[in-house]
């Protein structure tokens, strides 16, 4: 392929309103940039929280790469487990010692002090320090999902609970507004305003993506048209949603209120949250696919959460469950939880890239802010890292910090390691100005 017809495989399906790269096609030699120069395929970082630990007594990993043996609770990862580090050990200082719930959840990916009363003060999180480096190379900066709506108020540690309901933050005084509905968070991933709601995204690069199907080989073609089919599977589901959530707005406006402060689906969101979770997975990994985002939060249930698993047969609300975190129910919840990671990096893991996958150049982050709720114990945190960051990040790995001693095991130390790797580069982040030995 000459320099005047070589394909960018960024941004090259194009239509009305609306770029997307391409999933990688063998018969498009060189990942290249708009200007056609060689350039490696990009690395991405999501974080998944999950609220209020786990099951202490299940949550253990023995051995390395394809011998690794999973605990109960992380057999959902154990078909990937040769692109997995399960890590113990790690803690952030400053939500130790501050009282419960808000004060340990606000700071999980800023490492720093959080101020009580009605002024929040905290400090910029990871991602957003990310989104703030590759913002200008992508549609957006970052995407901050989430799957439990926000609570407000105070805790009886004087904390506000926006802490509780928020790990994404843009500065020291403000959350980045996470977003709970998959049509919102879709419709701005791909810019549908207006009448470009009623038209799908595939209609809007019909033209283009026909033209290029000429151009690749045979075998990208159904590559190409197995892209467009995923891309067009997770629109189909979105609209059902957007058209839910118009009836949840109407109904509410006829009763005088606003839908987000009503309960599930009353308020438009999906009654079954794993269809919920699901889809917030799905788009997050459309916008990796598509490279629309490379940075994204999901707070799959907050601090304090509220949320039900009948599917699970479980009875009690997730915050209630985790103060007997040790029983079958709360390992189910925290199996459960784990399978939501599982999934999604197994998505990234299904879409080649390169000589690997997505997977391999990104990192997904599953981090809790505590390890036992029962104890509402965050003297160490639950943590998982899927995929190698474009082959900076080895993988296949049990790494145990727990008896490092502090200075050697702060979670923000992890943090600067990740910003290497991802090039970008920090003398010091939240408490921690030394990286993680051994990661």
């Amino acid at each position: 392929m000459t320099n005047q017809s070589r394909i960018s495989r960024r941004t090259v399906l194009r239509g009305v309103g609306v770029a997307m790269s391409l999933p990688w096609l063998e018969s498009v030699p060189v990942w290249s940039d708009e200007s056609g120069k060689s350039a490696l395929p990009p690395k991405r970082f999501a974080a998944m929280f999950m609220g209020n630990g786990i099951n202490p007594k299940h949550w253990w990993a023995k051995g390395a790469r394809a011998e690794m043996e999973l605990s109960r609770t992380l057999e959902p990862l154990a078909p990937l487990k040769t692109k997995l580090n399960v890590v113990s050990g790690l803690f952030n200082k400053h939500a130790t010692g501050v009282g419960i719930h808000p004060g340990q959840t606000g700071n999980i990916l800023s490492g720093v002090a959080l101020q009580k009363g009605a002024v929040l003060r905290g400090g910029i999180s990871v991602d957003q320090v990310l989104a703030n480096r590759f913002g200008e190379e992508t549609a957006m900066p970052s995407l901050v999902l989430g799957c439990e709506q926000p609570i407000t108020g105070y805790h009886e540690t004087n904390f506000s609970m926006a802490y509780s309901s928020h790990i994404s933050w843009q500065d020291a005084n403000s959350p980045v507004p996470m977003e709970v509905y998959p049509s919102l968070a879709f419709d701005s991933l791909f810019d549908n305003q207006g009448s470009k709601r009623t038209k799908s995204i595939l209609d809007r690069v019909k033209e283009h993506a026909a033209h290029l199907s000429r151009q690749v080989s045979s075998a990208d073609q159904v590559k190409l048209d197995e892209y467009l089919a995923s891309v067009r599977e997770v629109e189909k589901r979105v609209e059902r949603m957007r058209d839910e959530k118009t009836t949840a707005d109407t109904n509410a406006a006829n009763r005088g209120r606003l839908a987000i402060t009503m309960k599930r689906p009353d308020n438009g969101l999906p009654e079954d949250i794993r269809e919920h979770m699901r889809l917030m997975g799905d788009i997050i990994a459309l916008a990796f696919q598509t490279d629309k985002s490379r940075v994204a939060t999901l707070l799959l249930c907050r601090d304090l959460s509220g949320l039900f698993y009948p599917f699970l047969d479980v009875r009690t609300a997730h915050h209630p469950a985790s103060h007997y975190d040790e029983g079958d129910d709360y390992e189910k919840v925290s199996r459960y939880y784990v399978s939501q990671l599982a999934y999604l990096a197994t998505r990234l893991n299904e879409m080649p890239e390169g000589e690997g996958t997505v997977l391999d150049n990104s990192c997904l982050m599953f981090v809790n802010n505590m390890w036992s709720g029962s104890k509402h114990d965050s003297s160490k945190v639950p943590l998982l890292l899927a995929g190698g960051l474009g082959g900076t990040l080895e993988t296949g790995r049990v790494l145990d910090f727990t008896t490092s001693g502090d200075e050697n095991r702060k979670l923000c130390s992890l943090y600067l390691s990740l910003l290497d790797r991802m090039d970008v580069k920090l003398p010091q982040f939240g408490d921690a100005n030394s990286r993680l030995a051994g990661l």
